[in-house]
Protein backbone atom coordinates (compact mmCIF):
# COMPACT_ATOMS: atom_id res chain seq x y z
CA UNK A 1 0.00 0.00 0.00
CA UNK A 2 1.23 3.17 -0.53
CA UNK A 3 -0.10 6.88 0.74
CA UNK A 4 -1.55 9.26 -2.02
CA UNK A 5 -2.85 12.55 -1.17
CA UNK A 6 -6.73 12.83 -1.24
CA UNK A 7 -7.29 14.42 -4.84
CA UNK A 8 -3.92 12.91 -6.37
CA UNK A 9 -5.53 9.51 -5.83
CA UNK A 10 -8.83 10.03 -8.02
CA UNK A 11 -7.26 12.16 -10.33
CA UNK A 12 -4.79 9.46 -11.37
CA UNK A 13 -7.72 6.95 -11.39
CA UNK A 14 -8.97 8.81 -14.04
CA UNK A 15 -6.03 9.34 -16.06
CA UNK A 16 -5.52 5.54 -15.84
CA UNK A 17 -8.94 5.24 -18.02
CA UNK A 18 -10.26 3.28 -14.97
CA UNK A 19 -13.67 5.19 -13.38
CA UNK A 20 -16.08 2.49 -14.97
CA UNK A 21 -13.52 -0.94 -13.68
CA UNK A 22 -13.03 0.18 -10.07
CA UNK A 23 -14.20 1.13 -6.72
CA UNK A 24 -12.99 2.67 -3.91
CA UNK A 25 -13.55 1.81 -0.46
CA UNK A 26 -14.27 3.78 2.70
CA UNK A 27 -12.88 2.34 6.47
CA UNK A 28 -14.38 3.42 9.65
CA UNK A 29 -11.45 2.56 11.71
CA UNK A 30 -12.48 1.19 15.45
CA UNK A 31 -11.55 -0.39 17.95
CA UNK A 32 -13.08 -3.20 17.92
CA UNK A 33 -14.96 -2.73 14.00
CA UNK A 34 -14.06 -1.71 10.59
CA UNK A 35 -17.12 -0.25 9.02
CA UNK A 36 -17.00 -0.47 5.27
CA UNK A 37 -18.68 1.39 2.77
CA UNK A 38 -17.98 0.86 -1.06
CA UNK A 39 -18.33 3.65 -4.34
CA UNK A 40 -20.05 2.80 -7.15
CA UNK A 41 -18.38 2.52 -10.17
CA UNK A 42 -18.42 6.26 -11.20
CA UNK A 43 -17.26 7.19 -7.90
CA UNK A 44 -19.99 9.68 -7.28
CA UNK A 45 -21.85 7.49 -4.33
CA UNK A 46 -21.28 5.51 -1.24
CA UNK A 47 -23.18 2.64 -0.37
CA UNK A 48 -22.70 0.81 3.19
CA UNK A 49 -21.29 -2.46 2.99
CA UNK A 50 -20.18 -4.49 6.21
CA UNK A 51 -18.48 -4.23 9.80
CA UNK A 52 -15.52 -6.16 10.03
CA UNK A 53 -14.28 -7.58 13.19
CA UNK A 54 -10.74 -6.04 13.98
CA UNK A 55 -8.41 -8.63 14.62
CA UNK A 56 -5.32 -6.89 16.26
CA UNK A 57 -3.89 -10.60 17.04
CA UNK A 58 -4.02 -11.61 13.86
CA UNK A 59 -3.43 -8.94 10.97
CA UNK A 60 -2.64 -11.67 8.31
CA UNK A 61 -6.46 -13.10 8.78
CA UNK A 62 -7.87 -8.96 8.16
CA UNK A 63 -5.18 -8.80 5.47
CA UNK A 64 -7.07 -11.92 3.64
CA UNK A 65 -10.55 -10.63 4.31
CA UNK A 66 -9.42 -6.91 2.24
CA UNK A 67 -7.49 -8.98 -0.55
CA UNK A 68 -10.94 -10.72 -0.82
CA UNK A 69 -12.75 -7.47 -1.22
CA UNK A 70 -10.26 -6.22 -3.70
CA UNK A 71 -11.17 -9.42 -5.78
CA UNK A 72 -15.12 -9.06 -5.32
CA UNK A 73 -15.83 -5.85 -6.10
CA UNK A 74 -12.49 -4.56 -8.17
CA UNK A 75 -11.13 -1.72 -5.64
CA UNK A 76 -9.17 0.30 -6.73
CA UNK A 77 -8.12 2.32 -3.57
CA UNK A 78 -8.98 2.96 -0.11
CA UNK A 79 -10.97 5.70 2.03
CA UNK A 80 -9.63 6.06 5.21
CA UNK A 81 -11.59 7.81 7.90
CA UNK A 82 -9.32 10.43 10.25
CA UNK A 83 -10.22 12.07 12.91
CA UNK A 84 -7.96 15.51 12.62
CA UNK A 85 -7.19 17.79 14.99
CA UNK A 86 -4.87 20.23 14.93
CA UNK A 87 -4.40 20.87 18.51
CA UNK A 88 -3.23 17.35 19.03
CA UNK A 89 -2.84 13.97 18.22
CA UNK A 90 -5.62 11.91 19.47
CA UNK A 91 -5.77 8.15 21.07
CA UNK A 92 -8.46 7.00 17.83
CA UNK A 93 -5.87 9.08 15.63
CA UNK A 94 -3.18 7.18 17.23
CA UNK A 95 -4.82 3.31 16.51
CA UNK A 96 -6.22 4.22 13.06
CA UNK A 97 -2.53 4.87 11.81
CA UNK A 98 -1.14 1.50 13.62
CA UNK A 99 -3.45 -0.32 11.79
CA UNK A 100 -3.02 0.99 8.59
CA UNK A 101 0.77 0.55 8.99
CA UNK A 102 0.30 -2.89 9.79
CA UNK A 103 -1.97 -3.72 6.77
CA UNK A 104 1.28 -2.13 4.98
CA UNK A 105 3.51 -4.62 6.62
CA UNK A 106 1.54 -7.49 5.76
CA UNK A 107 2.64 -6.73 1.91
CA UNK A 108 -0.17 -8.09 0.61
CA UNK A 109 -1.51 -4.79 -1.63
CA UNK A 110 1.88 -3.53 -3.42
CA UNK A 111 0.91 -0.64 -5.17
CA UNK A 112 -2.97 -0.45 -3.98
CA UNK A 113 -2.82 3.63 -3.18
CA UNK A 114 -5.05 4.96 0.09
CA UNK A 115 -5.69 8.13 1.19
CA UNK A 116 -7.17 9.82 5.03
CA UNK A 117 -10.38 11.80 5.42
CA UNK A 118 -11.96 13.40 7.87
CA UNK A 119 -14.20 11.57 10.05
CA UNK A 120 -15.40 14.17 12.69
CA UNK A 121 -18.65 13.75 13.49
CA UNK A 122 -19.25 10.93 11.22
CA UNK A 123 -20.61 8.90 14.12
CA UNK A 124 -22.20 11.69 16.10
CA UNK A 125 -24.58 12.28 12.87
CA UNK A 126 -25.28 8.70 12.20
CA UNK A 127 -26.02 8.67 16.08
CA UNK A 128 -28.82 11.43 15.74
CA UNK A 129 -29.93 9.75 12.77
CA UNK A 130 -30.64 6.86 14.89
CA UNK A 131 -31.62 7.78 18.50
CA UNK A 132 -35.15 7.87 18.26
CA UNK A 133 -35.45 4.34 16.19
CA UNK A 134 -35.48 1.32 19.20
CA UNK A 135 -32.94 -1.02 17.43
CA UNK A 136 -31.58 -3.68 18.93
CA UNK A 137 -27.70 -2.81 20.34
CA UNK A 138 -26.37 -5.14 18.04
CA UNK A 139 -27.76 -3.59 14.91
CA UNK A 140 -26.94 -0.54 16.05
CA UNK A 141 -24.18 -0.87 16.62
CA UNK A 142 -22.95 -1.86 13.34
CA UNK A 143 -25.85 0.16 11.67
CA UNK A 144 -23.55 3.08 13.56
CA UNK A 145 -20.17 1.65 12.18
CA UNK A 146 -21.65 0.84 8.26
CA UNK A 147 -22.93 4.51 8.04
CA UNK A 148 -19.52 5.99 9.65
CA UNK A 149 -17.92 4.61 6.75
CA UNK A 150 -20.63 6.21 4.17
CA UNK A 151 -20.09 9.45 5.57
CA UNK A 152 -16.53 9.54 5.23
CA UNK A 153 -16.42 8.18 1.24
CA UNK A 154 -19.29 10.19 0.16
CA UNK A 155 -17.94 13.52 2.25
CA UNK A 156 -14.73 12.60 -0.03
CA UNK A 157 -16.19 11.64 -3.40
CA UNK A 158 -18.68 14.93 -2.77
CA UNK A 159 -15.80 17.10 -2.08
CA UNK A 160 -13.06 15.81 -5.39
CA UNK A 161 -15.84 15.34 -8.07
CA UNK A 162 -16.73 18.89 -7.37
CA UNK A 163 -12.95 19.70 -7.19
CA UNK A 164 -12.43 18.00 -10.89
CA UNK A 165 -15.28 19.53 -12.43
CA UNK A 166 -14.34 23.14 -10.89
CA UNK A 167 -10.72 22.81 -12.76
CA UNK A 168 -10.61 24.42 -16.20
CA UNK A 169 -10.89 21.84 -19.07
CA UNK A 170 -10.39 22.46 -22.69
CA UNK A 171 -13.33 24.15 -24.71
CA UNK A 172 -15.52 22.19 -27.17
CA UNK A 173 -16.61 23.80 -30.45
CA UNK A 174 -19.62 22.28 -31.00
CA UNK A 175 -20.56 21.50 -34.68
CA UNK A 176 -24.22 22.29 -34.12
CA UNK A 177 -25.54 25.17 -34.91
CA UNK A 178 -25.87 27.34 -31.75
CA UNK A 179 -29.28 28.07 -32.16
CA UNK A 180 -30.50 24.58 -32.11
CA UNK A 181 -28.07 23.72 -29.11
CA UNK A 182 -29.43 26.16 -27.22
CA UNK A 183 -32.87 24.98 -27.86
CA UNK A 184 -32.52 21.45 -27.14
CA UNK A 185 -30.70 22.45 -23.71
CA UNK A 186 -33.86 24.43 -22.89
CA UNK A 187 -36.21 22.11 -23.61
CA UNK A 188 -33.79 19.35 -21.44
CA UNK A 189 -33.57 21.57 -18.57
CA UNK A 190 -37.73 21.96 -18.79
CA UNK A 191 -38.83 18.82 -18.88
CA UNK A 192 -35.97 17.68 -16.19
CA UNK A 193 -37.44 17.42 -12.87
CA UNK A 194 -34.70 17.07 -9.55
CA UNK A 195 -35.38 15.75 -5.99
CA UNK A 196 -32.15 16.23 -3.51
CA UNK A 197 -30.50 12.82 -3.09
CA UNK A 198 -29.24 11.84 0.78
CA UNK A 199 -27.31 8.62 0.01
CA UNK A 200 -26.76 8.14 3.88
CA UNK A 201 -30.49 8.18 4.57
CA UNK A 202 -31.14 6.71 1.91
CA UNK A 203 -29.39 3.40 3.09
CA UNK A 204 -30.51 3.93 6.69
CA UNK A 205 -34.12 3.64 5.55
CA UNK A 206 -33.56 0.72 3.28
CA UNK A 207 -31.36 -0.93 6.35
CA UNK A 208 -34.27 -0.71 8.49
CA UNK A 209 -36.81 -1.64 6.56
CA UNK A 210 -35.07 -4.89 5.84
CA UNK A 211 -34.19 -5.41 9.54
CA UNK A 212 -38.27 -4.89 10.37
CA UNK A 213 -39.57 -7.41 7.01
Amino acid sequence: MRYVEPFTLFRDLLKANAPAKGRLLGLDVGHKYIGLAVSDFKKEIASPLSVLVRKKTNIDEMACDFENLISELSLKGFIVGYPYDRMRVSPDAIQVKVFIDDLCKTEKFQGLPYTFWSERFTSKNEELYLKDLQLHPVHYKTIIDKFAAVGILQGYLDHVNKKLKSQPTERRISRKPLLETYECNERLVEDTVYFPYNPIMYCIAETICSLIC
